[in-house]
């Protein structure tokens, strides 16, 4: 499945600051960044589960925000690029 994450974390502690590096270091474990605070992640549904337990383990529900869009399949047929899109091949070779 297709997902989408946004989040918007508090960054006027250093502790916010911190939780901001954390929630991206889990995202980008699990997905292409496409805005600051934004993802796009191919999942299997025990990611994705696995995915949320960990992002709301890392939030402050009292001063983050987290969201998490799963696309319609076929998400082909949902999902329209306009512009200079940068994008990950998810089903081709990743070269590291």
């Amino acid at each position: 499945m297709l997902i989408i994450i946004t989040y918007d974390v508090s960054t006027e502690t250093r502790e916010g600051r911190r939780r901001l590096r954390r929630v991206a270091k889990v995202c980008e474990g699990h997905g292409q960044r496409v805005q600051k605070s934004v993802f796009e992640c191919r999942v299997n549904l025990m990611q994705f589960e696995e995915l949320e337990r960990r992002l709301l383990a890392e939030i402050d529900e009292k001063e983050d925000s987290l969201r998490l869009y799963r696309l319609t399949e076929p998400f082909e047929l949902h999902v329209k690029e306009y512009g200079n899109v940068k994008s990950v091949d998810f089903d081709g070779p990743l070269i590291v």
